[in-house]
């Protein structure tokens, strides 16, 4: 399995993230802190320096010991994100969680669920993987749109779950398993049969700012 070659579906791809990636995602990182920031991890130990260099020499270290799949998201060949397979594990398990960002002038584009298919249907039938989670903050619509689109299923709220922007924060939690998406989770959303309510969030789990997004959200 080569993961420096690109899973493409139209413009949007998605890679193994390389070395010489990192004056490109650094500078996007550091150009688009107003919007990345409400959603990004922190540290509760305090602010950590920025370094993606060392960032990426860590991340391809986790993929060559089996811990992660770190790759970028790309539009038109040009950097527009990264997403981030993590926690993986293997056998009784069999799963990973992941995360994701993408720059705020390709917002609006498709690119983050066509790569969030895109990497689930690797994790499930290359990786061999048989469950992938997302675990997404109430209040952040875009997000909550991308596993609306793609059929994520709910299983519930994860209270003060991760260190976000200074705080621990509430985060809802969605999933699949390889059994429900045979014909790969790309392909049940282009030919339009993802769910439509799967990812619906239940009353009694529904928290302040978390209003259902519309499909104006920029994701």
């Amino acid at each position: 399995m080569d993961l420096t070659v690109p899973r493409q579906h139209g413009p949007v791809s998605i890679r193994l993230v390389r070395q010489r990636d990192a004056r490109v995602l650094q500078s996007e990182l550091l150009g688009n802190r107003g919007w990345l920031r409400p959603w990004e991890a922190t540290s509760p130990d305090g602010p950590v320096s920025f370094d993606m260099k060392l960032a990426i020499r860590r991340l391809l270290q986790q993929y060559r010991d089996g811990g992660g799949v770190p790759l970028v998201m790309e539009y038109e060949g040009e950097i527009a994100g990264q997403l981030n397979v993590w926690g993986v594990s293997r056998g009784s398990l069999s799963s990973a969680t992941i995360g994701y960002w993408v720059s705020e002038r390709f917002a609006g584009r498709g690119i983050t669920p066509t790569s969030v298919a895109l990497a689930t249907d690797l994790c499930f039938h290359e990786l061999r993987l048989h469950r992938m989670e997302i675990c997404i903050r109430p209040e952040n619509h875009a997000s909550l749109r991308v596993v609306e689109k793609l059929g994520f299923r709910y299983e519930g709220l994860r209270r003060r779950y991760i260190h976000i922007d200074g705080d621990w924060r509430d985060h809802y939690c969605f999933a699949l398993v390889r059994e429900e998406v045979p014909e790969g989770v790309l392909n049940r959303w282009v030919s339009g049969r993802a769910p439509a309510h799967a990812a619906a969030v239940p009353p009694a789990d529904r928290l302040p700012g978390a209003v259902k997004p519309s499909t104006s959200d920029r994701t």
